[in-house]
């Protein structure tokens, strides 16, 4: 659990699936009891699931949270993260809130613009795969967050897979390869079910068969230590299946696309980012 030192009770700002991966893995990891999570959730209904399922304490008033709560984290969509922070700003005390964020594309500045001078931030981009404990989670610290806060913070995003800090400068590159990540090889993935039917297998063993291959594959990289590449180059042989498939992704131009894709949504992100800056 967490001690007195740093935090040992929590406000959440939104309910969603991310906030309640986040909320199992305090529970499952000891990290916080119930009692001392507080979440503020608009849907009655979604309050009512979170109090019955994990036993915290939720309402409807997003202020009730940063009264009671020094550890805040703000889990709303980027498109009413403004709203938010207008109903909450003159609730926040730089000298006692360390607020937490896990919205895309909103930069630090956009915090700092619309909440009191000096309070403390960190932006924190984890992904879906929070909902298996299987998330990268990126962390950068605004200007007056402590190094033992950060190290804090990434105490409690560990309890939903691994983390990694980086500066703020790279979080719309990170966004768009590991946010928007698990939609790109989900893509792969069904595409390459489709292709096991399409040769007359049938598809429940289609989706084993490449289920169990991208599982494997991720886990031959870690282990080996070898890269992509390497792994590529095993299981190619001279004129084989292996290198007549390779030939017509590389035809069709499959690793361009998908650094173009993925340079499409890193734009996208900035772009995004932008318009929210301006309201």
């Amino acid at each position: 659990m967490a001690k007195g030192s740093f935090f040992d009770q929590i406000g959440i700002i939104g309910g969603g699936q991310m906030a309640e991966a986040l909320i199992r893995g305090f529970l499952e990891k000891e990290m916080f009891f119930p009692k001392n999570i507080l979440v503020s959730e608009p849907l009655k209904e979604r309050r009512q699931y979170l109090e019955e399922f994990y036993n915290v304490k939720t309402t409807e008033d997003n202020k009730k949270v940063v009264e009671e709560r020094n550890l805040i984290l703000l889990a709303v969509k980027p498109q009413v993260m403004g709203k938010v922070l207008d109903e909450i700003k003159d609730k926040i005390n730089p000298k006692k809130h360390l607020i937490l964020t896990i919205a895309a594309g909103l930069p630090l500045s956009f915090y700092e613009k619309r909440l009191p001078q000096r309070t403390k931030i960190v932006r924190i981009m984890p992904n879906t795969c929070a909902l298996v404990h299987k998330s990268i989670s990126a962390i950068s610290k605004g200007p007056y967050v402590e190094e033992e806060e950060v190290s804090f913070v990434e105490k409690l995003f560990s309890v939903v897979g691994e983390v990694i800090k980086v500066e703020e400068s790279y979080m719309d590159a990170v966004t768009a390869l590991s946010g928007s990540g698990p939609a790109y090889v989900s893509l792969f993935l069904e595409a390459l079910i489709d292709a096991g039917v399409r040769c007359g297998l049938p598809r429940g063993i289609s989706e084993k068969l490449a289920l169990s291959t991208l599982e494997g594959t991720i886990e031959m990289i870690k282990k080996t230590k070898k890269n992509p590449y390497e792994i590529k180059a095993m299981v190619t042989s001279p004129g084989g299946t292996t290198i007549t498939a390779l030939e017509e992704f590389y035809k069709k131009g499959f690793p361009g696309i998908v650094i173009k894709a993925v340079k499409k949504a890193y734009e996208r992100g900035k772009e995004l980012s932008q318009l929210l800056e301006e309201k």
